[in-house]
């Protein structure tokens, strides 16, 4: 079975996913892939932004829905992050970390200032909470 996101529902998820900060659209741009709420898991969708990062960009501190368990991908180049009081870690494509709900996403840039990177962040997230990202204040 093959699952279309509707354009309403994209567009929620953009408007959820900038939210927050200028800053966020400067030094990335995340654009939402899909939102679909799991069959089996009532209550629980599925989410996906692609998150591109320019030479030396950065996204400021910030924490994600409460609910929200994420695996981030990287799909090119190579990233930076700290989640919670963990080691600052550097990962490259291929390879990817994860958030459990409620944490701190400190650290979150590019490893290179010359070199774009690109993240895939996969939530599952209770279906009724938004926004995705909240930055810090």
């Amino acid at each position: 079975m093959t699952h279309r996101p509707t354009a309403v529902g994209l567009a929620c998820l953009a408007a959820i996913s900038l939210a927050g900060s200028a800053a966020f659209a400067q030094q990335n741009k995340p654009t939402p892939a899909f939102k679909e709420e799991i069959a089996n898991i009532p209550g629980k969708s599925l989410a996906a932004v692609l998150v591109e990062y320019a030479p030396g960009g950065k996204t400021p501190s910030h924490h994600h829905a409460k609910s929200a368990f994420i695996s981030a991908y990287v799909i090119s180049g190579a990233v930076r992050s700290q989640v919670d009081d963990g080691p600052v870690k550097t990962f490259k494509a291929g390879e990817h970390f994860t958030e459990n709900p409620g944490a701190h996403h400190v650290v979150s840039e590019n490893a290179s200032d010359t070199e774009p990177a690109k993240v895939l962040a996969i939530f599952v997230v209770d279906s009724s909470e938004t926004p995705l990202t909240m930055m810090d204040k």
